[in-house]
């Protein structure tokens, strides 16, 4: 898993992506006219963008291209409001190796006018045409689904299972009376199986005096 923007220029004679077919992959959508805002740098000139369902690969007319893991964008929505960015786009967040660095935020993406790219943690997609926006939101959604965080674990794998929100566990509220049950075989002061005998015993004691009782009753 590659986290994190990187140079892509794999293009083919005809500008399409050459895309790894050995891993299944395959191409969702085609932007055309579409501009790329990396950070807080201006949008770059209008590319062509291309969806496939392990990555978001933008091409430059000029061949200069950029590409992100799918698996590696942990948010994307639709922003429309002018006070957010001037003109309306896909927001992407995106994960990166140095991402937990203190030093990683978006005022140290550049050096000396160059981008560093593996530092770059928002990246904007503007569409020429804004009425494509929600199409191009469905198809983001449907790739990033078929790519699911690998870290994220399931509590089925672990055997356990999540009830529905709102019901409350069995040792909580009116069920307390059974969050001290104690091990199977034992009480609180002796093992239970000593309980039983104990129980037998004063059973046969008792049935002893009444058989006696009435055999005298009967003299």
């Amino acid at each position: 898993m590659v986290l994190g923007l990187y140079p892509f220029a794999d293009v083919a004679a005809d500008g399409a992506p050459r895309l790894d077919a050995d891993a299944g992959e395959e191409l969702v959508r085609v932007e055309r006219a579409a501009a790329l805002a990396l950070g807080p740098r201006a949008p770059e000139p209008p590319g062509t963008l291309f969806l496939t369902t392990k990555r978001v690969i933008w091409v430059s007319e000029g061949g200069k291209g950029y590409a992100v893991d799918f698996i590696a964008v942990s948010l994307h929505a639709v922003s429309r409001d002018p006070e957010a960015y001037p003109s309306p786009c896909i927001y992407t967040q995106i994960d990166t190796e140095a991402g937990s660095d203190e030093e990683s935020d978006e005022s140290d993406s550049e050096m000396n006018g160059e981008i560093d790219l593996l530092k770059v943690t928002e990246m904007r997609i503007v569409p020429s045409d804004p009425d494509q926006l929600d199409g191009l939101f469905e198809a983001f959604s449907h790739c990033a689904e078929l790519n699911p965080d690998p870290n994220a674990e399931s509590d089925e794998e672990n055997g356990w299972v999540h009830g529905n929100e709102g019901e409350e566990d069995m040792t909580d509220g009116s069920d307390a009376e059974f969050s001290d049950v104690n091990p199977i075989g034992q009480t609180d002061d002796c093992d239970i199986t000593h309980a039983v005998v104990e129980i037998n015993d004063q059973r046969f004691q008792d049935a002893e005096e009444a058989d006696k009782e009435r055999n005298g009753n009967g003299h």
